[in-house]
């Protein structure tokens, strides 16, 4: 993988992370750095999720790769968040 691809790899599950974090209700008790981590997580399955369904190299803006992506992040976060904040919650 070159600088360039790593580098976009790493905006990309920025952005992802970001919008799978903020389509949770509440706070998240998980950083900046695991929400990064997540989101490049998600990016990357999304993108092959999308690739195996044939929704994955469209003709234009790759809608559906990216809504399949943004959900794994929102899933991944929620997942990661209830798992290092244990069950007990207080409102």
């Amino acid at each position: 993988m070159e600088i360039s691809g790593l580098v976009s790899a790493l905006l990309i599950g920025a952005v992802v992370g970001l919008l799978g974090r903020l389509c949770l209700p509440g706070r998240q008790h998980i950083g900046v750095l695991w929400t990064l981590v997540v989101g490049i997580a998600a990016a990357l399955l999304g993108s092959l999720l999308a690739s195996v369904m044939g929704v994955g190299d469209t003709g234009g803006v790759d809608w559906i790769e990216c809504l399949v992506q943004i959900v794994l992040a929102g899933l991944g976060v929620a997942a990661l968040d209830r798992a290092l904040a244990g069950t007990e919650r207080h409102p």
